[in-house]
C-alpha cells in the first residue's frame, strides 16, 4: 500500500500545486515525479490530481489522502525529533527503580539535579527490592536502578553491569531522652537490655542480629514494623532502638537521635545497576549525577 516516499511526494505536490515544483523540492525528475503519482493513483483506486493547464489540484480523493498522510508525516517527524532526543540524552523516557531507602534522600536529591539539565526527559519512577530491579534492568523493563546487595546479594549475570555508589553504614536511633543519647559514639554491648525495633519477619538474617551477634548477643525484638517512618514513631515513643541507614538518615525526624556504633558498624554496598550494552545516554547522565551525589558532590 502507500509508502512514505509516496506520502511525502503527494504533500510536497499537493503544496506547491505542479509535479514540476514539487520534482525540483524533493530532488527528483519531473519524469519520475509523474510516474510515482500513477502509482499512487493505482494504489488509490483513481486520480488523487486535476491536470490543469497550469499546475495541478487535488481531487476530493487526492484531499482526503493528503489528510492523511499529512497526519503520518507529522507523526513520523515526532518520533525522528523524540529518537534524536532519547539518543542524544535530552529527551524520551527514562525508567529509574530504587529501593525504598535510597529513596529517602540518595535518588530525589540526584532526580533534581538531574531535571535541571535534562529538563524534557520524562521520568518514571519504580519502587521495589533490589533483586526485583536488578531483573527489571535485565529484562529492558528498566533504564537504570539504585540497589543494594543486602540481604540477599545481588547476582546481576551478564545482562547487567553495577557501578558502586556507596557504603551505607547503620546507625544507632535513640530516643532524644535515652541515657546514651549524649554520647558521641555507643558500643552495642551497651544496648543488650535494650528492646529493638526490627523490620525482617523472625527468622530471618538481618544485619542487627549480625552485628549483635559479633557484640556477644542476641537481640531482643519488641516490635516488628517494615517501613522507617513506623520505626522512627515507634523510637522517638521510647518503645524500643534501631538501627537506621545512614542514607535515611536526614530523613530522621528532630525528637530521634542518631549515634555511630563503635563496634565495626554492619554495612551494605549501594550500586547503580545498568544495562551492560548501549545504556541511555540519559541514565549515564544520571549514573555521573547518582556518583556525584553520593561522594558528597
Amino acid at each position: 500500500m502507500f509508502d512514505t516516499a509516496g506520502l511525502r511526494l503527494l504533500d510536497a505536490v499537493a503544496r506547491t500545486g505542479s509535479f514540476t515544483a514539487a520534482a525540483e523540492l524533493l530532488g527528483y525528475t519531473q519524469s519520475a515525479v509523474s510516474r510515482r503519482v500513477a502509482v499512487l493513483e493505482r494504489e488509490a483506486g483513481g486520480p488523487l490530481f486535476d491536470r490543469l493547464a497550469r499546475g495541478v489540484r487535488l481531487t476530493p480523493a487526492g484531499t482526503l489522502l493528503h489528510r492523511h498522510a499529512r497526519e503520518v508525516l507529522e507523526r513520523l517527524g515526532r518520533a525522528a525529533s523524540e529518537l534524536a532526543a532519547l539518543h542524544d540524552g535530552s529527551g524520551g523516557r527514562l525508567r529509574v527503580g530504587a529501593f525504598a531507602t535510597a529513596n529517602a534522600v540518595l535518588v530525589p536529591e540526584a532526580l533534581r539535579e538531574f531535571r535541571r539539565s535534562s529538563a524534557e526527559v520524562e521520568l518514571v519512577l519504580v519502587e521495589g527490592m533490589s533483586a526485583e530491579l536488578v531483573e527489571s534492568v535485565a529484562e529492558g523493563a528498566l533504564d537504570v536502578a539504585v540497589v543494594s546487595d543486602y540481604p540477599s546479594g545481588l547476582f546481576p549475570g551478564d545482562a547487567v553491569r553495577l557501578a558502586p555508589l556507596l557504603a551505607d553504614e547503620l546507625l544507632l536511633a535513640l530516643p532524644s531522652g535515652h541515657r546514651l543519647a549524649g554520647r558521641e559514639v555507643v558500643r552495642l554491648g551497651d544496648l543488650r537490655e535494650e528492646t529493638w525495633i526490627e523490620g525482617a519477619p523472625p527468622g530471618h538474617p538481618t544485619m542487627l542480629a549480625e552485628a549483635c551477634a559479633r557484640a556477644g548477643f542476641t537481640p531482643r525484638v519488641g516490635v516488628r514494623i517494615g517501613e522507617w517512618t513506623g520505626k522512627f514513631g515507634y523510637v522517638a515513643a521510647g518503645l524500643g532502638v534501631a538501627l537506621v541507614p545512614a542514607l535515611a538518615a536526614r530523613a530522621v525526624r528532630g525528637d530521634i537521635v542518631l549515634r555511630p556504633l563503635a563496634d565495626p558498624a554492619p554495612r551494605r554496598q549501594v550500586y547503580a545497576a545498568l544495562p551492560r550494552t548501549a545504556p541511555l545516554p540519559a541514565a549515564l547522565a544520571l549514573l555521573a549525577v547518582l556518583r556525584g551525589r553520593a561522594g558528597g558532590g
